[in-house]
């Protein structure tokens, strides 16, 4: 897709992030750029480039949300050629502190808010012929994070939905690829929420320890360009790559996993957090 221009495209999760450096980044390139987000957001403009951003109301946990937006996409465009799936959050807590209703609210927004977009979304694609949609997983979807076991449980979920996706939808001429950012500074740190029980006697201090690791790895990060460029390498690819981990250190960690014992692996991440 190296002619940019005049491409539809639909990013969930745009009101800030790598969600908001991506409907910038494909904006200036010239695509019409729709970006999503919980609560209403200004729509932008760059001068240079004469594009702009609509911004609209959606909620991926709501199938309403999500059909009323695509709608009005296709009432005025009549196509949606890339769908980013880059909407969601982290919940911190170690397993035992995490409730149900806790864990299904990571996964509704992380996985199933994923689902929905999705299922919206083919059949257009389907008779269009063609598409491509990105979903933006994490290399925590590779190798699980204690104290944010919820999360990378999700990212788990969706890679694996991803890949069977993948399969499913190449004979109609749709592309399915993940995205896997490592630590990035966004405001995703910031956001994270805490499980009520996440400070408990028995886990508090390995827990506070460990989320503080993370959080100073994160906010010593790239910024969400890096993340970009590895959206825009899958849009540019023919052949789309099923995943691309973002960074080299992040290229070498999967490598690597693919050839340590996990129980090796196992006891570095226990170490790092």
């Amino acid at each position: 897709m190296n002619n940019y221009y005049g491409n539809v495209v639909l990013v969930t999760g745009a009101s800030s992030g790598i969600g908001k450096e991506a409907a910038e980044h494909l904006m200036i390139k010239g695509c019409k750029v729709y970006g999503t987000s919980r609560k209403l957001q200004q729509n932008r403009q760059d001068e240079t480039s004469g594009g702009s951003i609509n911004m609209m109301q959606l909620d991926v946990c709501s199938e309403e949300s999500i059909e009323k937006a695509v709608k009005l996409i296709m009432e005025k465009e009549g196509r949606i050629n890339i769908l980013i799936n880059c909407a969601g959050f982290g919940i911190a807590g170690s397993v035992e502190d995490t409730s149900i209703d806790e864990a299904y609210k990571q996964f509704d927004t992380n996985f199933f808010g994923v689902l929905r977009m999705c299922r919206c979304v083919l059949p257009i694609m389907r008779a269009q012929k063609e598409g491509l949609i990105i979903n933006v997983s994490s290399i925590a979807g590779l190798i699980s994070i204690p104290y944010q076991s919820m999360y990378s449980a999700s990212k788990f979920a969706l890679e694996a939905a991803t890949e069977a996706l993948r399969c499913e939808v190449k004979p109609f001429g749709i592309n399915v690829s993940l995205v896997e950012p490592g630590d990035t500074k966004t405001g995703f740190t910031g956001k994270r929420q805490y499980t009520q029980e996440s400070e408990t006697l028995v886990y508090r201090e390995r827990f506070t320890k460990s989320i503080d690791a993370m959080a100073k790895s994160e906010q010593n990060g790239p910024g969400p360009e890096v993340v970009v460029k590895s959206i825009m390498r899958v849009i540019n690819s023919p052949n789309p790559p099923v995943r691309i981990a973002c960074g080299f250190s992040y290229k070498a960690i999967v490598f690597i996993k693919r050839l340590l014992p996990s129980r090796l692996i196992a006891y570095a991440v226990s170490k790092l957090y």
